[in-house]
């Protein structure tokens, strides 16, 4: 009887242990199913495929497609990389909540980069830890609150080299100061700019490390304009080369992949887009249109990043200006 039991436990345990190899090969092949077997991604490696045959794109959003980004980055992003010699295939990006939606996840699982994500939630982060791909793919994720205190230290926990190929920035708040504070370098930055800022000024919401969007402002008063990020661009040696369609991502080009980028440098006049979306609801609860987007900001506090002052936002200047251009396509 004694030895029965040993043998049936021996038997039991060997069982066990093919069930859990068996739930990690399931939990792989899982893997591979959901996100580099799927449909959207075959289509999204397709269309990369087909932009990158043509000769003749002139503008970002030639190339645009979306797979995981929030809008058209994941085709800006696979045009780029398959134009230009990136020395390190690595990504760091801020600002990715559960990383279901982000400018780099199909970079990770089409081009197999090794990625560094942050985010400010520890249940986001704990997402993106029990997700199959942290396992699958070569990605490390930490839940920080970014500020400039910090933002070196986090970038040192990528265990990346002093240059990736590409840094994304979109925390929703001290974007341009983050963004300065950081020394590492890269090939490809893309950062969130606020278009309700408008093109001419050089400005950013005062640095707060403990700013919350929507917290004591309204949700749609945060980030940097384009035009503040494009001086800074220049200071760090980068070049812009246009934002996405949606109005909201900048791409900015290391100097010294100016002879191999597929797109011209432009001006922040040029490269401008108005957000296409709004994130402003009226006292009933209705998206607001044109103008109205941002009317609520006038008086706001912001900073000129030129000068270090404290000025107000202008609600009849950036609107007047924005009309003029052409910018914005609806008054009301």
């Amino acid at each position: 009887m004694i030895i029965e039991n040993i043998m049936f436990s021996r038997i039991k345990n060997l069982l066990l242990g093919i069930s859990g190899h068996q739930q990690v090969l399931n939990s792989n092949y899982a893997a591979e199913l959901a996100d580099y077997k799927n449909p959207k991604v075959n289509l999204g490696r397709l269309q990369a495929t087909l932009n990158n045959a043509c000769k003749n794109q002139l503008h970002l959003n030639d190339v645009e497609f979306r797979v995981f980004s929030q809008f058209g980055d994941d085709g800006i992003i696979q045009f780029l990389v398959q134009k230009m010699p990136i020395r390190f295939k690595t990504f760091i990006e801020f600002g990715v909540e559960d990383y279901r939606e982000s400018n780099t996840r199909f970079l990770l699982v089409n081009n197999y980069w090794s990625g560094f994500v942050i985010d400010g939630s520890e249940d986001n982060v704990s997402r993106i830890k029990s997700d199959h791909i942290y396992h699958f793919f070569d990605l490390k994720a930490t839940c920080r609150f970014i500020d400039k205190e910090n933002i070196r230290e986090l970038m040192l926990q990528s265990g990346f080299r002093e240059e990736v190929g590409i840094l994304s920035v979109d925390i929703d708040g001290n974007d341009y100061w983050i963004w300065e504070t950081i020394d590492t370098r890269a090939s490809i930055v893309i950062c969130e700019y606020n278009g309700l800022f408008g093109f001419e000024e050089s400005v950013s919401i005062p640095y707060d490390p403990g700013f919350v969007r929507g917290n004591r402002y309204p949700f749609n008063f945060y980030g940097t304009s384009l035009s503040a990020l494009q001086k800074l661009a220049v200071k760090k040696g980068y070049f812009f080369i246009g934002c996405n369609s949606a109005g909201n991502n900048a791409y900015f080009i290391s100097e010294h992949l100016r002879d191999q980028c597929p797109f011209p440098e432009l001006s922040v006049k040029e490269g401008f887009v108005f957000p296409s979306f709004s994130e402003s609801r009226s006292e009933n609860g209705d998206m607001r249109k044109g103008l109205e987007i941002f009317r609520g900001l006038d008086g706001l506090p912001l900073i000129d990043v030129n000068t270090g002052e404290t000025v107000k936002y202008d609600f009849a200047k950036i609107s007047q200006s924005l009309l003029e251009s052409g910018k914005i396509r609806r008054k009301f």
